[in-house]
């Protein structure tokens, strides 16, 4: 059950944050299956599953259609989408184009002691023995999420800040059920081979080439269109193509 309170900025805070943890929490269900495509998301039910009001449910809802990830139906409440590898190679291309906007703006704006601390981490991950990587994984996400959260404020730009916040959700969520769908298999290359990708963004905008980050970052989001595609269910990957269009 989520936690309320009824005092000043504390409630709007809260109320934010109940809404995440909703989005977060229904998300995660949806991409793993545990909600299954057709079924019926109703805001009564969800409020009393969550113990919280009708409201942060509603706008939960709302952020999932957004995604694309819901259907609304009139007095029938949310119906759940099937998420198909087609929508994760258009996920993909839509991060694409966000992250690499976001990274050209960025680039020559981000503190060089914030990307010297990045370079540190992922230089410190690379190469790492398996046996070893099982602690590293937090700090592995961790890394990834404060780069991507870098280039997106340095960028700038309001608008962009904004629509990768609202996706930002969706694509970790990706990337954590990827994770731990590959886990049960003791796959950690993804791991070392995206610290690898993180590391050419970082090195590209401490020399401040532009060309040269946008590039490592467009390969960056290719790379890991079939590591997403393991999110699924289903646990198909995508044609060889759908990541030829993504380069």
């Amino acid at each position: 059950m989520l936690r309320s309170t009824t005092t000043g900025s504390s409630t709007t805070w809260d109320h934010g944050r109940r809404r995440q943890v909703l989005v977060e929490s229904l998300l995660r269900e949806i991409v793993n299956g545990s909600i299954r495509p057709g079924e019926h998301l109703v805001t009564q039910a969800l409020a009393r599953r969550f113990g919280v009001s009708h409201t942060p449910v509603r706008e939960a809802l709302i952020m999932l259609a957004g995604m694309g990830l819901v259907d609304a139906a009139p007095n029938r409440g949310s119906i759940v989408r099937r998420v198909t590898t087609r929508e994760v190679r258009e996920i993909c291309q839509v991060r694409r184009a966000l992250e690499c906007e976001a990274v050209r703006l960025a680039c020559g704006r981000i503190p060089t002691s914030d990307l010297v601390t990045l370079r540190e981490g992922l230089l410190a991950l690379i190469g790492v023995e398996e046996d070893h990587w099982v602690g590293g994984v937090t700090e592995a996400r961790a890394l990834d999420s404060r780069l991507h959260d870098l280039i997106a404020s340095g960028s700038g730009n309001s608008f962009l800040v904004n629509e990768l916040g609202r996706f930002s959700i969706l694509f970790r969520t990706f990337r954590d059920v990827a994770w731990s769908h590959s886990e049960s298999r003791n796959d950690y290359h993804r791991l070392d081979a995206e610290a690898r990708e993180h590391l050419a963004v970082v090195e590209a905008l401490l020399a401040g080439d532009r060309q040269a980050a946008v590039a490592a970052m467009a390969r960056h989001i290719a790379a890991g269109v079939d590591y997403w595609s393991r999110a699924l269910p289903e646990g198909a990957s995508p044609p060889a193509e759908f990541e030829e269009e993504l380069r």
